[in-house]
């Protein structure tokens, strides 16, 4: 591509919608939300052009409501992955030479769509399936969507517009191809964002996709697969498979024709996963990409200058904002003693006024975690820190899944720097606090940095410049997301590119230039307009 020959609009971030009392969005989601509940959808595979309804079905319940079933999905035999993967290859065959501001008209109509008409829908659907109250659907599935689509585009252009330098004699170009295969992209259930932009990212580039979302979030995987149909993108260039993950994926890293992975999810499933590309890779005809955010141990480190008001807010948003349920999430808080009693304070009042229970109520804060199984794991931490003489709960620890399941936000506080909770990534609405001493400072951020195999967020709130600055270079390797005075949460597309190393990833920086570089293989092309006739260099004489 010519430097400087193609333009395209400038993306801009979506603005939040505020939900205020009496606003016309707040009307739409909840009249969007009414219709949704009692919808009983019947989500299908989405393979090439056939929409496949196996009757090996499962059942979609709110987890806020877990007793409500809001429809079904079908899940897939290993066949089925086949066919899906055969259908992709097909789909490559002309995905991959459509010019790139074709594929990148199709991704900035579906930002459009979402923008617009499928707003409320898309809402509606994600605090339905994943619990979330109504800003957390927003600046997720609305927002974030929205921008990952928008931004990626302009990534895609500067990209392609990296060119070498050509003198009178040659022409040099890099050609941005797509990789030869498919990509496997498998997404979580906290972020709609994510679970969109996994494939979308990958396939804007040029390649075909398998997707197989989480389980827990089929819901607005289906308004999503409606947006990328609307939107145009080709039949069989993003298939979306449900069913048995160890299946799913140990077909996909069968595949000859396997070209990469782009995952979300726990730090053990992408070791695993990458354990069997290994084990694969004499299978292959190209060194697969491997691209992988995973878990976090996000932490909160506080110095004695620091505001007390803000040190607390920042607790309690980026500990308990969607039940605790990001993997920025903050799990892991260091107080000094100086503050630490108004900081309690703070904190405890916090919580205490904070609402739990549906979405649809927006006078709710918190709702429920997103299944059984996160339920039980958590509630088992919280008892064993009853039970523990070297931590306490200071504020929640109660719990209820008779209706949805509900955990209260919790502070448990430790004596014991290295207690469970300070080490073991929960996924839910508890932090755990350590109390040090003022002159141990420096001591403290050594402790922050070698706690946690994790490296994903983390933040320090000081008034103190010279305390930033060593605190910005001792946990320079702790976090790949990096906040002065702000909660560890809330990475904004374009603003904040986001990933961590360590045991959090591969951190290839979603919402950036360079995660979309992992999904292109450069071919260097170098054309000679006057080409040489005889071997013989001056030096021989």
């Amino acid at each position: 591509m010519l430097k400087g020959f193609f333009h395209v609009p400038k993306a801009v971030n979506e603005p939040v919608k505020s939900y205020a009392p009496n606003s016309p969005e707040k009307a739409a989601v909840q009249a969007a939300y009414t219709t949704m509940w009692n919808s009983q959808i019947d989500v299908p595979l989405y393979i090439g052009s056939e929409e496949i309804r196996t009757g090996n079905t499962r059942n979609i319940t709110a987890p806020h409501d877990h007793k409500h079933v809001v429809g079904k999905y079908h899940l897939a035999e290993k066949q089925h992955i086949e066919k899906a993967i055969a259908n992709a290859l097909e789909a490559r065959k002309k995905w991959a030479n459509m010019a790139w501001e074709q594929r990148a008209a199709i991704f900035l109509k579906a930002a459009e769509l979402i923008a617009g008409p499928y707003r409320a829908r898309i809402n509606a659907a994600t605090m339905i399936g994943q619990s979330k109250n109504i800003h957390q659907a927003e600046i997720d599935s609305s927002c974030e969507l929205i921008d990952f689509l928008r931004y990626n585009v302009e990534f895609m252009t500067q990209i392609y517009n990296d060119q070498p330098k050509s003198d009178s004699t040659v022409w040099n170009r890099l050609e941005y191809r797509p990789l030869e295969g498919f990509v496997y992209a498998i997404t979580p259930f906290n972020f709609t964002a994510i679970a969109a932009n996994l494939p979308a990212s990958a396939a804007m580039m040029g390649n075909v996709v398998v997707w197989k979302p989480s389980d827990s979030q089929v819901f607005s995987a289906k308004v999503i697969v409606d947006v990328f149909k609307e939107a145009g993108v080709p039949d069989g260039v993003i298939n979306v498979v449900f069913g048995d993950a160890l299946m799913i994926t140990d077909t996909v890293l069968a595949s000859r024709d396997f070209a990469g992975v782009h995952f979300t999810g726990s730090t053990h499933v992408f070791k695993d996963i990458w354990a069997k590309i290994g084990a694969n890779i004499n299978n292959y005809k190209t060194y697969p990409r491997i691209v992988g955010e995973t878990g976090g141990k996000d932490f909160i480190i506080a110095h004695p200058s620091a505001n007390v008001k803000q040190v607390a807010t920042g607790i309690t948003r980026g500990a308990f904002e969607f039940q605790g349920q990001k993997c920025s999430a903050a799990s892991r808080a260091y107080i000094p003693q100086s503050l630490w009693p108004a900081v309690k304070g703070q904190l405890i009042a916090d919580v205490k006024s904070m609402k739990m229970g549906s979405p649809e109520d927006f006078g709710n804060f918190i709702t429920a975690v997103i299944h059984e199984g996160s339920f039980d794991k958590l509630a088992s931490y919280i008892d064993q820190a009853k039970k523990d003489a070297d931590a306490e709960i200071i504020v929640g620890g109660n719990y209820d899944k008779s209706v949805g399941y509900f955990i209260e936000p919790t502070v448990i506080v430790t004596t014991n720097p290295k207690y469970t909770t300070m080490e073991t990534e929960l996924f839910g609405p508890v932090i755990t606090i350590y109390v040090y001493e003022d002159a141990k400072w420096e001591e403290t951020l050594e402790l922050v940095d070698t706690t946690s195999e994790y490296a994903l967020t983390g933040a320090v709130f000081s008034q103190d410049r010279y305390a930033i600055e060593v605190a910005t270079t001792k946990l320079q390797n702790a976090a790949g997301n990096f906040y002065i005075n702000d909660k560890p949460t809330g990475a904004v597309v374009g603003m904040q590119p986001f990933g961590g190393a360590r045991a959090s990833g591969t951190n290839d920086k979603a919402g950036s230039a360079l995660n979309l570089l992992r999904w292109a293989s450069p071919r260097t092309i170098k054309e000679t307009f006057v080409t040489p006739e005889d071997y013989r260099y001056p030096f021989l004489g």
